[in-house]
Formats: C-alpha cells, sequence, structure tokens
C-alpha cells in the first residue's frame, strides 16, 4: 500500500516503524526537520519537511495516488482539514485522523461533523479514549498483563506471568484441557525471557513465562486461575493525574470502585469533580508521600499513574509501591523507559503509543483484517480477519487446522462462527464467513498471513 503519514511524533513515528518493514511505500510529513531525519535514518521511507495540511506538502509527499492518508499531528485541526484536502482534492480512498476534543467527538456532534458532506474522515481515532479502554479493561481483569477484545468483545486474548504455586507450573501444555473440561482455551504464545516460544502439546510451563492465551470472555477466570494465583477483583483504586485519560477512567469506572484521584492543579480538581459523582477528588502531588499514607495507600488494590509526565508516573509509581500499593500501573510515553520499568515495582507499563497503534493498523491491514493489535512493544501481533472464499479459492476455508499451511510462528487461535466461539484445535475446519483470531510471533510474518487469507479472484 502507498501511504502517507501526517505528522512524525510518537504515534505517527511508531506506526511508521510497524508498516516500513511490509513492503508498504510510507511517506511521512512533518514541520520537525530534525524528527523527519531521525526516521529517515532509521527507516526505509520517504520524509517531507512541511506543513501536513498544504496541497503543494501533500503532492511532494504522493498523495495523487496514495491508497491512504493517516493524520495523526498533534493539532486536531491540522488532521481534518488534511483529510478534506485529500478527499476534495485528491479523492484519496481511505483517511484516518487523529481528533482528540471532546467537543468535536461527542456523541451530538461526531457523526454530524465526520461525514463526506462535512469533514470526510472515514475513521477517528481518539487516543484519549483509545488507552482508557485499554486500561479499564486491565482493571476488569486483575492479573493480566495485557488483555484484547476481538469479535466485539465475545473473545478476548490475555497476556499473563506464571508465578508460583500454579496448578500447572511445571506441566505440559495438553494438561490445560484435562484441568478444566468444561472450559476451551488456546494457549497462543508463550515469551519466555523475552524470546518466544511457540506452544506444542508437551511445552512445559515455567515460572515467570508470559502467558498469551485465547478463549471466550465468560471463560477468561478460570483460565488465569489455572496459570497463577486468580487476584480477588479490584475494589479500591488510586489514579494519578486528572488529565483526559485519568477523568476518562474515573468516569468510566467510578460507579463500581472505592476511587480517589490526586491532582495538582486546583483549577483541574474544580472542574472535575463538578462532573464526577462518587469518586474523591484530592488536590495534591502524586508524589507526596504524607498525602498518599493519608489516603491509606496501603491498603489500595491499585494505583494508576496517568500524568502527562513519564518521570512523575514512575516516581509516583515506585514510592506508591514502596508504601504498600498492591498493584501499580504506569502511564510511560518514552518506549525506553517502558522496556526498562515494567515486571519490576511498576507491575504494568503502559504504552498509549503501542495502543493507538494497535487501532490504527487495524485499518492498515490488507484483506478483511478486523483489526490488529500490537504486542510485546511491536514484536509480535494479534489480528482478527474474516475468511471468505471456498475450497478452491481459498487456502483455508474448508480445511482442517492441521492442513493449513501457516507460516512459522503463526498461530489460528479461534473463530468466531455466528456469534459462538470456538477455540482452534487441530481438527477445528474453518467456515466460509468465520472471525478468525490469528497470533504472530514475529510481525514481520504479517505480509504472509495476509497472503494465506486472500481469496481468489474466481470467487467473485
Amino acid at each position: 500500500m502507498k501511504i502517507v503519514i501526517i505528522g512524525a511524533g510518537q504515534v505517527g513515528g511508531t506506526l511508521a516503524e510497524h508498516l516500513a518493514g511490509e513492503a508498504n511505500d510510507i511517506s511521512v510529513v512533518d514541520l520537525d526537520e530534525r524528527r523527519l531525519r531521525e526516521l529517515q535514518d532509521r527507516f526505509d521511507i520517504r520524509t517531507v519537511q512541511g506543513m501536513g495540511s498544504h496541497p503543494d506538502v501533500l503532492i511532494r509527499a504522493g498523495i495523487e495516488d496514495a491508497d491512504m492518508l493517516v493524520a495523526v499531528t498533534n493539532s486536531d485541526e491540522i488532521n481534518m482539514c488534511a483529510c478534506q484536502v485529500a478527499h476534495t482534492l485528491f479523492r484519496t480512498p481511505t483517511k484516518i485522523g487523529r481528533v482528540r476534543h471532546r467537543s468535536y467527538t461527542s456523541k451530538n456532534n461526531r457523526d454530524r461533523l465526520f461525514n463526506d458532506s462535512n469533514f470526510p474522515v472515514d475513521f477517528l481515532i481518539t487516543p484519549e479514549q483509545v488507552v482508557t479502554d485499554y486500561i479499564r479493561r486491565l482493571v476488569e481483569q486483575p492479573g493480566a498483563l495485557q488483555v484484547l477484545d476481538f469479535a466485539d468483545g465475545l473473545v478476548q486474548l490475555v497476556a499473563v506471568r506464571v508465578v508460583k504455586g500454579g496448578p500447572l507450573l511445571g506441566q505440559e501444555l495438553r494438561l490445560l484441557r484435562e484441568h478444566m473440561p468444561k472450559v476451551d482455551a488456546r494457549v497462543a504464545a508463550i515469551f519466555r525471557r523475552d524470546r518466544p516460544i511457540v506452544p506444542k502439546g508437551d511445552t512445559v510451563i515455567e515460572e515467570d513465562d508470559e502467558v498469551f492465551f485465547i478463549a471466550a470472555k465468560k471463560n477468561i477466570r478460570k483460565v488465569m486461575g489455572e496459570l497463577g494465583r486468580l487476584e480477588n477483583p479490584y475494589r479500591r483504586l488510586i489514579i494519578a493525574g486528572a488529565g483526559n485519560i485519568g477523568y476518562r477512567l474515573a468516569k468510566a469506572l467510578e460507579d463500581r470502585y472505592n476511587l480517589k484521584i490526586i491532582e495538582f492543579s486546583q483549577e483541574r480538581c474544580e472542574y472535575i469533580s463538578e462532573r464526577l459523582n462518587s469518586t474523591v477528588v484530592l488536590h495534591g502531588s502524586a508524589t507526596d508521600q504524607d498525602l498518599l499514607l493519608e489516603e491509606n495507600i496501603d491498603k489500595t488494590d491499585v494505583f494508576l499513574a496517568l500524568t502527562n509526565d513519564d518521570e512523575v508516573n514512575i516516581m509516583a509509581s515506585l514510592l506508591a509501591k514502596r508504601l504498600g500499593a498492591s498493584k501499580v500501573m504506569t502511564l510511560i510515553n518514552n518506549p525506553v523507559y517502558a522496556n526498562l520499568m515494567q515486571g519490576g515495582d511498576i507491575d504494568i507499563a503502559i504504552s498509549p503509543q503501542q495502543a493507538t497503534t494497535s487501532i490504527l493498523l487495524g485499518h492498515v491491514r490488507r484483506n478483511d483484517t478486523v483489526s490488529a493489535h500490537s504486542l510485546r512493544r511491536g514484536a509480535a501481533e494479534a489480528m482478527e480477519i474474516i475468511v471468505h472464499g471456498d475450497y478452491k479459492t481459498s487456502k483455508v476455508v474448508d480445511r482442517a487446522i492441521e492442513d493449513i499451511k501457516s507460516p512459522p510462528g503463526v498461530t489460528l487461535a479461534a473463530l468466531v462462527r455466528d456469534g459462538e466461539v470456538i477455540i482452534a484445535h487441530h481438527d477445528t475446519v474453518v467456515r466460509n464467513n468465520d472471525h478468525a483470531i490469528v497470533f504472530v510471533v514475529d510481525k514481520k510474518r504479517t505480509r504472509e498471513v495476509e497472503k494465506l487469507f486472500s481469496v481468489g479472484f474466481t470467487f467473485f
């Protein structure tokens, strides 16, 4: 595909990184020459310095025959204008825009603003809401390192770390079904000391393994109990930072949890206290030891550091953990910091770029890819693909899993058929119109996966 990306910041740069190695023709536009040079030095892409909404700049970036425009600058207005110009002057087939402000994205305005008659944005990305949903799923599944929804939430892919005392520790994977005869699940991948292992029946689970498994959402808790000590549902939460993400998360969770939020800005405290119902709003610093002790940090199930400052988030999290918080989740923009901190005193390092890039990947992938999620800091990927074709025109339809010639490191983990979740085993047969959930250990194989699920022209 030929893709023009407007914005070379964290989101645009991460997306370019994901797509550059997959035989795509990528152009990145930004005003920051230094940032463009850094990207060009690292990846095989074209860069253009200039304002991404200007027609002449877009022409230099190759918009005239581009398949897609992805506008992800920090300015909603530039992103919206770039989509408008691409549509009006160049008839670009697909336009994705990053729009953050609630006045644009509210239910009353969204559908009326974003359509071919007004702002022709085909897919709207709201990063704060994406990250909020990501964190909410982690809170709702205690003990999970990552939780991804597929097929409108019917299926979940969950990552857990195996700890001492788990029933399956030291056992072969094939015993999972014996332990849970009434619950079907599939281990899609195992990461051991950061190296991927393609799971087989005789694979033995070791302590500290990071296990990705897939199951119907209703069965997730049972499977987690087999892989490790099942954590009790969270009740008491403290959120540090009442910005867009902290406020949205409090709004989403306050009816079900005992929730406190700490915010440094007095003005922001007043603003959110008028709009939240049961959340306790505290004015102060999340790195204030006395404040955390006063608010019983030692009785807190989860401390969530969600300010817009990585250093504040990291220091507040380390302090909260030292003072007795059971679990800390930390929003970290800098990928170097995230890799350093994950798995130590910080239980979960949340990357907003990874969450947002996952949403974008679903639109960039070929064929009938419904969604694609970046995993393991971009090393792996999980995809939901609608299967089309018949035995003659497809390499997967009407074939058992064991007869499908999948690329190395690729696991077809589950199917969703007419609203029913089918965990894939060796004799499971794929049918036309199934939603296939595919785990790719090495994301460089995604193009091969797309070819595997492509359908011959004779089908049409």
